[in-house]
Order: structure tokens, then sequence, then C-alpha cells
């Protein structure tokens, strides 16, 4: 009997090892071929391991398209592209998307022999809260999408990579750059791109011009941070009003071909009116967990591209630029690309030049330094 309950013992410690194997982050789970990608591009549908920042596994998902050609001799350069603003909801993820492909600015690298790696980040396509804008955690996902993409066959993805964001992406792109060394060692990030990117939190829920905007995505930030982490919104807003944060956050995915329909215009107006002398740097624990989740600029390697425009109504000019000039002082050579556009044709207004400058750097060129025009 002893032998049999030795025997039992045995083997469900080794299912548990064998379980704790399996859910190591980028761990690829699954890799489905998506049948109508664009001409000359093969992609898979994908689902992988990560971690959140206390180390929990969570499954998520993404995106990864590759060239349609043969396997290379050497293994292929990747791109991770990180997305901007979708959404909270779980709907929300890009690559449930059917537009996915002509709104991810990052797929024009395929064409230039890049592996893409598109996650859809924790909480998008997968019944866990978003943490929206919350740096480590967005890049943990980040980072093992590009582990996870290696072991697709045929992506022939290498372990040398740059990373590449819009918008909510540009903040993922630039912590996924400070995550990097210490999360991935076994990963080498070669460049990092940011395309209009929120780098110091509340300033800049505070200081977009678009004040309806501001209002949504305020309701993303406070609707993702009070579920993941039970704070109270009642510094902010009144219980009403607080239902309305809610329901803005769990019914609206970001739409740039769509008009919201009534009650999103009705909900977005009366969050205006209800925040408009509030400032979440102010408010605590928000304030704190804004701070904790900017970017902070003395930790950001170079290489290093930022765009902005200067006509950008949902991230201050004036924030990217002082968050540039911090890098600047810190010594790392900087390339600053000026736009004119809105803010959702960021990455699309400055992508031919951000894939010159992502090739130049894996090609080891010498660095443009415009540090002295920010």
């Amino acid at each position: 009997m002893r032998h049999e309950i030795a025997a039992v013992v045995l083997a469900a410690s080794a299912a548990v090892s064998m379980s704790a194997e399996a859910q190591q982050p980028g761990r690829l789970i699954s890799a489905a071929p998506i049948q109508d990608a664009p001409a000359g591009v093969q992609a898979w549908r994908v689902q992988y391991w990560t971690s959140n920042q206390s180390g929990v596994p969570l499954a998520v998902t993404g995106i990864v398209a590759a060239p349609m050609e043969a396997i290379p001799s050497r293994p292929r350069r990747v791109i991770a592209w990180t997305h901007g603003a979708w959404g909270v909801a779980e709907k929300c993820a890009p690559s449930l998307s059917p537009n996915f492909f002509a709104a991810t600015a990052g797929i024009d690298a395929v064409s230039r022999g890049y592996v893409v790696v598109a996650p859809d980040y924790i909480g998008l396509a997968s019944p866990t809260t978003h943490p929206f804008l919350v740096g480590p955690d967005t890049a943990h996902s980040v980072l093992d999408g590009v582990r996870a993409a290696r072991e697709i066959a045929g992506a022939a993805a290498g372990s040398d990579f740059a990373v590449w964001g819009e918008s909510q992406g540009g903040h993922a792109a630039l912590w996924t750059a400070t995550a990097a060394r210490s999360y991935a060692p076994d990963l080498n990030l070669v460049a990092t791109a940011a395309a209009a990117p929120p780098t110091d939190l509340a300033a800049n829920l505070r200081d977009g011009s678009d004040k309806n905007a501001r209002a949504l995505l305020l309701s993303f930030t406070l609707h993702s941070w009070s579920t993941l982490h039970g704070f109270s919104m009642d510094g902010v807003a009144n219980r009403t009003n607080q239902g309305i944060i809610t329901r803005l956050a769990q019914n609206n995915c970001v739409s740039l071909d769509k008009k919201p329909k009534l009650g999103t215009i009705l909900g977005i107006l009366t969050i205006v009116r209800a925040t408009k002398n509030k400032d979440i740097a102010r408010i605590e624990p928000f304030g704190s967990f804004a701070r904790a989740n900017s970017v902070d600029a003395t930790r950001v390697p170079g290489p290093l591209l930022i765009a902005q425009s200067r006509n950008d109504t949902i991230v201050a000019p004036s924030v990217t630029r002082k968050f540039a000039k911090a890098v600047c002082r810190r010594g790392t050579k900087l390339r600053w690309i000026d736009m004119s556009g809105d803010h959702g044709a960021s990455a699309r207004e400055s992508s031919a030049e951000t894939i010159i400058w992502i090739d130049a750097r894996f090609d080891g060129a010498v660095e443009q330094n415009d540090c002295r025009r920010v």
C-alpha cells in the first residue's frame, strides 16, 4: 500500500512539474495559420504564456507575421509591434479585428524581411483584466511574444529584435526596452521606436487638448486600475458617474472609422464635466500608481527613436518633448521625427523613416543624434 501511495505522490508531483514547465513565460501554446493574410505575408494567430509583475502565469494572444518565402539560412530579424489603445474590454483585442492588417503599421516591415510579433497584451482576447498603461505587465507580454514566435518553424524568428509602438504602444515600447535586459536576457534588443508615446501618465491624461478623448482614456485607466487593484474612484467621481466610467470602459473599443453611439457620446460628455478640475496626480492611490507606471527617461536604453506630431491633441507634444530632453540629458543618442498630422496617424506618418532607421540599427550603422533640435 505504501508503494502505491508513493507512486501516486510521485505521479502528482510530476504532473505539477510538467504543468509549471508548460506555463513557462514565453512558451507557445498554439499557432493557427491565418488564411486571409496580405499578399506576400504568412501569419499565425498565436496564444502563449506570459507573467504579470507578480509572477502569475497568464495565457495571452497576438499575431505573428513573416515573409511568404523559403526559410532562410539565418534567423530572421524581428520587430515587436506594440499597438495603440483599442480599448480595455476583452473584445477589443487587435487580433480579433478583421481590420488588423490594415490598421497595423508594423506589418509594413514584413516586406523588408522582418518577422513582426504583435501581442494583444494581457486581458485583450483573454478574460483577465487588461492592465491599461501598466508598464511591467505590458512589457512582459511583449517580450514573451518575441520568445514564443521563435517556436513557429515557418516564421524562422531570431532572438535579435527591435520594438516599435504607437500611442499606448509607444508607452509599451519604452517599457519593453526598460525591462528587456532583466526580464528576457535571452533576447537581444537592437532598437526602440515610439510614436506619440504617453510618458508622464498623469500629465498626458491632464494636458491632451481633446477633452473628449481625454475623458474616454481616463475612463479606461480608472476602470482598469480600480478593477486590478481595488482602488476606490470616490475621489474622482460620485457613484453614478463611476457607473458611467465602468460602462464606457466595458462597452467601447476604439474605432477610427466609426462614429460612436449616442450613449457613448453622452457618457463621455458626462465624464468631461465630472472630471473637469480633477488631476489624478493629486488623487491617491491613482497618483502614485501613475508615477510608478510613467516612463523613467534614465532607464530607457538606446538606440532610441521618438516620433511626435506638433498637432497631436491626445498625447501632448510638450510632454513628449520634455521626456525626449530628459533622455538627451542622460547622454542617450536620440532620433527625433517631428510630424504635423493627427494622433491616429502617428505611426503611419513616420513608418517609412522608422523602418529605415531600424534597418540601420540592425546593420550597425552610425547613429544619428537629434538632441540639439528637440
